[in-house]
């Protein structure tokens, strides 16, 4: 092998032809010069007697059978071996080759055995020499390959001088090397995307480059390979960010240089040095916005401004979650603002009980005792407020749903509730409005509606909550205003059912209820 990307070749040894008989004879002649009168007729008997051998006593002595497969394929192995011996010695005279094949087959066989293990170990050697030369493998381990087809060379050196056992032996050596080379490649290509990493970090493309480049020559189409690449590919404008950035700072705007160091670490997420920066200037951002959120919120406690100055000790103590400073000013709003407070929320009582908001005006008391439960003037208007705020909830309720009043026990205690509200003091407008629509609609609900029910006389007919009205062609009923279900049944039909709605404002006709579906 003349070169690390040559591939390493077993040297061929093609046995010679067995010399012919007639050649044999010549060369006998031509030994002597002049052949003996008595030459050629010897020659004549030796090729007689080699015909009745080879073709009439082989017919007359039975082959002898084989023991076993085992043995027919060493036998088989043996002859190929002498075969391969006779002609890899190059024997001259067909005498010479029966001569060499009778002395030693054993060891012509395992010479042949040996060249061919030495040929097993070449093929696999030339697999993982090409694998790894896909892999540019004399770009990365130019030494360490280089060494290896050198022992392979040495072994194709000791394959021609028939040195079998050792050339095997380099060949296994020179494939151990690849092999170490190919199990290394993992290493290799983690070793050039460090290599790449750290240039990355330093802002060196040039550098990074190369070993990214290396790195696809190493493992093309490794997955780690894309991530850093694109990492590369935004270098130069996160290192222009970097630098506005420190421009920025430099200036005084850090709020400025926050926001371009997020832009870098948006264009390289992994860069440590972009996420270094960012954290540092972000943090001398934040101490300078909570130094100004204090400011802010000292500010507008002095102006009695609780809620603001309150946002501003919040935004301070978000900046800097658990902050002593902003805890103790916190305090100090809750402490001023107390008083102020509960003064609104007096005022807003009393406005709600003059409106006649009774609920709204429940919440402004309450909202006080939160503050302080022992508070005088909460006491005594959740006292005023709470049973005017449920009085006016029900008689709504009876006002928007008058259906309910067809209901004997909802009207009574309707009733109830307006004479108790008719003894109120002030009533207010809300209140006496309430009180002439309730007693409209009690007068309407306690006063009877014609109703006219129609059926077969085969139809038992019941009317819910109202009477068992039997079989009828018609029957009259008055009843209350309000929603009612009538039920037909009779023998071998379905039952049905009629649902209907009784108003003063709207009369209804005659309701008819006959089973007429057969079971």
């Amino acid at each position: 092998m003349s070169s690390h990307n040559e591939q390493v070749q077993p040297t061929r040894f093609d046995p010679a032809p067995p010399p012919e008989p007639a050649t044999e004879a010549s060369a006998a002649v031509q030994a002597t010069g002049s052949a003996p009168s008595w030459v050629v007729p010897a020659l004549l008997g030796l090729l007689l007697a080699a015909a009745v051998v080879v073709f009439w006593l082989p017919g007359k002595v039975s082959a002898p059978q084989p023991a076993d497969p085992a043995a027919t394929s060493t036998a088989a192995t043996s002859t190929a071996a002498e075969e391969s011996t006779a002609a890899d010695n190059g024997v001259a005279t067909g005498k010479a080759t029966r001569a060499t094949e009778e002395a030693s087959p054993w060891s012509d066989a395992q010479l042949a055995k040996l060249r061919k293990d030495a040929q097993d170990v070449l093929g696999e050697l030339l697999d993982v020499q090409f694998r790894l030369e896909e892999r540019s493998v004399s770009v990365w381990a130019e030494e360490a390959f280089g060494a290896a087809t050198a022992t392979a060379e040495r072994g194709d050196s000791e394959y021609k001088e028939r040195k079998f056992i050792e050339a095997r032996a380099s060949y296994e050596d020179a494939l151990a090397r690849l092999l170490a080379l190919e199990a290394g490649i993992p290493n290799a290509f983690d070793e050039q995307l460090e290599v790449a990493r750290l240039a990355i970090e330093n802002g060196d493309a040039s550098a990074a480059t190369t070993a990214l480049d290396l790195a696809a020559l190493i493992e093309p189409g490794e997955p780690g390979l894309a991530p850093m690449q694109a990492r590369l590919a935004s270098l130069p404008a996160l290192l222009e960010q970097l630098a506005s950035a420190a421009a920025s700072e430099a200036k005084g705007d850090l709020a400025d240089a926050e926001q371009t160091l997020k832009v870098a670490t948006g264009l390289d997420p992994a860069h440590q040095r972009a996420a270094t920066e960012l954290e540092r200037v972000s943090a001398a951002y934040n101490a300078q916005q909570f130094n100004d959120a204090m400011s802010d919120g000292y500010a507008a406690l002095d102006e009695s401004r609780f809620d603001t100055a309150r946002r501003a000790f919040r935004r301070a103590d978000t900046l800097q979650p658990g902050s002593s400073e902003a805890a103790s000013a916190m305090q100090e709003v809750a402490a001023a603002e107390t008083a102020a407070q509960l003064a609104r929320l007096q005022r807003q009582g009393s406005s709600y009980e003059g409106q006649e908001k009774w609920q709204e005006a429940v919440k402004a008391y309450n909202a006080a005792l939160s503050i302080d439960g022992n508070i005088l003037f909460a006491r005594e208007g959740l006292a005023r407020s709470e049973p005017r705020a449920r009085l006016h909830k029900q008689f709504q309720a009876a006002i928007d749903e008058p259906n309910r009043l067809s209901d004997t026990a909802v009207a009574e205690t309707t009733e109830k509730l307006l004479r108790q509200a008719r003894n109120l003091t002030p009533k207010g407008p809300v209140l006496s409005r309430q009180l002439d629509q309730l007693d409209t609609l009690l007068k309407l609900a306690n006063t009877p509606i014609d109703v006219t029910l129609r059926s077969d006389l085969e139809t038992e007919v019941i009317v819910y909550k109202v009477a068992r009205l039997g079989r009828f062609e018609q029957h009259q009923l008055q009843l209350r205003p309000g929603s009612y279900t009538a039920v037909g049944t009779r023998t071998g039909y379905r039952d049905v059912r009629r649902n209907f709605e009784i108003s003063h404002q709207n009369p209804i006709g005659p309701v008819t209820i006959v089973c007429t579906e057969k079971i």
